[in-house]
């Protein structure tokens, strides 16, 4: 809503608004009280209002000669949880404009930082999406520097460095360099600012908003795929309340397509639950690299706020106070194990629960790693029974992702079913319409499981459309014909990913730079490979070296193990969850087209050997569904072209690959 004040025009996006010429006219200490009024902490430090003023006088004096536009200051950028110094609407173009007062250097920082502000406007802002959008980087103490406007096909300028004496230049000649046919005159600020946000943030991103007490509608887009999952979160709340109106125990099944927002739903249900002390609640994943970075990135970001609060933490504290509503799910079951009691927790989120182990790999893993001399069930067996230990109410809700099985003795689905036939008939069970799909059913008639149970069907369980990628919601639909081997199918989809960046090369030199070139701002970026991508080793990748998640995930560029080093390879056990904006998919001979048909293999000692195992086959096909659905902007894949003489990998086992994947539209670099 717009509120009129003066001559002001308040709205929540910034904590000023006003016409340029209007902005021109009013006093610098109107303008100065109007941002103090604004400002949401309790106390105003003399760094802020001294850049403030500062900026209110270097635009007054830079922006005399603009006849129209509008003029926004401390604008939001939501998803970031960030405010911008300065937006100018000018002739069509959105100028972003960060303030670095007294800095004597253009610092990669600041220039990342408000490039990220601009393209958090290009891709999430609606008013902005068609719009040109200039980033400047005002460092008032810098020396001048001479720039050279260039724009992106999206309309996004590279960043303009400025000392504050040159910005009316640098204004003009964006204005004069856009074509006369995309001139569409000034247009209202306030339509623009109020236009809506849509993002679309990644698990790290959406974990730190729902930490820190945004919904999940704030922070997800309000399209279609968005819509579903607040119909998913509604239902799931709606199970819960019944189940503790009515002291029953229940089971919900989610499922959902590769980015479609299931850890985002249970991660929503963890933080809104543990704010009710009589609904205790836990997010579990024995993905072991996303907890660890999703628990580091939460402590980081809560020693950071609370810095910023002028109170302090150690590092230790906050991990503790992470792990109330988010664990390791062998840590709970350990637990389970040590003791006859029941659970704290009465709401149990179990993420990627189709990776909970079969019978024999937990007795295994038990007998020989944990120490236990009687345990004879499968993880779902005993995760539910841990659970059913409760003597009032609970609930279980299993996130479920199709074909995601990618580790020996995953069990799927079935093991769930089979267990709540065995033990658990007096439970309640709430399950999606697409449980008989194959992705999830591995071929076994899992609806028949159900008979004779209180199972009931819920539509709004089921997640259909991906949130990973703003650009590609068809991603997995394209990855998932390349998987299936059916090139037609892949050909046909193709042309729906064309604001998806989807390329091909043989040369890793090609597949690096093209990653740098792409990647703008904080946009991160990494190299993938198979786990069983052994004989990419002559190539410079080494599956074998061990990445530190959280470290590869969050650490900055100048970070020798992060991922933009590209020195350093994820595999899908690491990236498994987790996303990035911009990928390489190493391709190796371990997955290969032979005779059109994909011929999978391990390579044991000193030679590839065929796999036959039908589980085994499932596990590798799924590693490669799982690297090639990560990127959420745009994928280069790396083909090899072998060695003649070297009979690990001659070219022919690289070959038919490289040409089937041209075939299914992928162009080449």
């Amino acid at each position: 809503m717009k509120i009129l004040v003066g001559c002001f025009k308040v709205i929540n996006q910034s904590y000023y608004n006003n016409s340029i010429p209007a902005f021109l006219e009013t006093h610098q200490d109107q303008t100065l009280g109007k941002l103090a009024d604004s400002h949401h902490f309790s106390s105003l430090e003399d760094t802020q209002i001294n850049a403030w003023k500062e900026q209110i006088r270097n635009l007054k004096e830079q922006l005399k000669n603009v006849r129209a536009g509008e003029i926004f200051f401390e604008f939001s950028i939501p998803r970031m949880g960030k405010r911008v110094d300065v937006v100018l609407l000018i002739e069509g173009i959105v100028f972003v404009i960060e303030y670095k007062t007294g800095a004597r250097i253009y610092h990669r920082d600041g220039i990342d930082q408000v490039v990220d502000y601009a393209l958090d406007l290009k891709n999430f802002h609606l008013g902005s999406h068609n719009k040109y959008i200039v980033p400047i980087l005002v460092c008032t103490n810098a020396t001048f520097i001479s720039n050279r406007l260039y724009w992106y096909e999206d309309k996004v300028s590279k960043p303009l460095l400025s000392n504050g004496t040159n910005l009316s230049d640098l204004i003009f000649r964006a204005l004069s360099d856009m074509p006369q046919e995309n001139r569409i005159g000034n247009f209202e600020g306030y339509s623009w600012a109020e236009s809506g946000y849509k993002p679309t943030p990644t698990i790290v991103e959406a974990a730190q908003a729902l930490y820190q007490g945004h919904s999940v509608e704030e922070i997800s887009r309000s399209d279609a795929g968005a819509e579903n999952l607040t119909l998913t979160t509604d239902c799931i709340y709606h199970i819960i309340a019944h189940s503790k109106q009515h002291r029953r125990k229940s089971i919900c099944f989610v499922t959902g397509v590769p980015g479609a927002g299931k850890t985002l739903a249970g991660l929503n249900i963890s933080t809104r639950r543990t704010e009710d002390t009589e609904e205790h609640a836990v997010f579990l994943s024995g993905n072991g690299p996303l907890v660890k970075v999703l628990k580091e990135a939460l402590a980081r970001d809560e020693v950071a706020l609370t810095k910023a609060r002028g109170e302090k933490i150690y590092k230790n504290e906050a991990l503790q106070k992470v792990a109330a509503f988010i664990q390791n799910i062998h840590h709970f079951r350990d637990e389970g194990l040590k003791s006859e009691a029941a659970p704290v927790e009465n709401i149990v989120v179990f993420d990627e629960a189709q990776r909970a182990w079969n019978r024999s790999h937990a007795k295994k893993f038990m007998v020989q790693k944990r120490g236990a001399t009687e345990f004879d069930i499968s993880e779902p067996e005993f995760l539910i029974s841990l659970m059913d230990r409760k003597q009032d109410w609970c609930t279980i809700i299993c996130l479920i992702g199709g074909g995601q099985e990618i580790n020996t003795g995953e069990a799927g689905l079935s093991e769930w079913f089979d267990a709540l036939n065995k033990r658990f008939r007096h439970w309640d069970i709430y399950h999606s319409c697409e449980v008989s799909n194959r992705n999830y059913s591995w071929g076994q008639n899992l609806v028949s499981k159900l008979s004779g149970l209180n199972a009931t069907k819920e539509e709004a369980l089921h997640l259909a459309v991906s949130l990973r990628s703003y650009r590609a919601e068809n991603l997995s639909k394209f990855v998932g014909a390349v998987i299936d081997g059916n090139a037609m199918n892949a050909k046909n989809v193709y042309p729906s990913l064309e604001k998806y960046h989807l390329v091909l090369t043989r040369d890793i030199k090609k597949a690096r730079e093209w990653l740098r070139e792409k990647s703008r701002g904080t946009e991160r970026f990494g190299l993938l490979a198979s786990s069983g991508g052994i004989r990419l080793k002559p190539e410079g990748i080494h599956i074998k070296s061990s990445i530190e998640p959280e470290v590869w995930f969050l650490n900055g560029r100048k970070d020798v193990r992060s991922s933009y080093y590209l020195e350093e390879v994820a595999t899908e056990f690491d990236i498994q969850g987790l996303e990035l904006d911009w990928t390489a998919v190493c391709w190796d001979a371990d997955f290969r087209r032979v005779k059109d048909k994909w011929s999978l293999h391990a390579f044991k000692g000193t030679k590839w050997q065929n796999i036959n195992d039908p589980y085994k086959r499932v596990y590798l096909a799924n590693a490669y569904r799982v690297l090639l659905t990560r990127a959420r902007q745009g994928m280069v894949i790396f083909v090899p072209k072998g060695d003649e003489r070297d009979y690990t990998r001659p070219p022919s086992f690289y070959d038919e690959t490289y040409e089937f994947l041209k075939y299914c539209g992928i162009s080449e670099i």
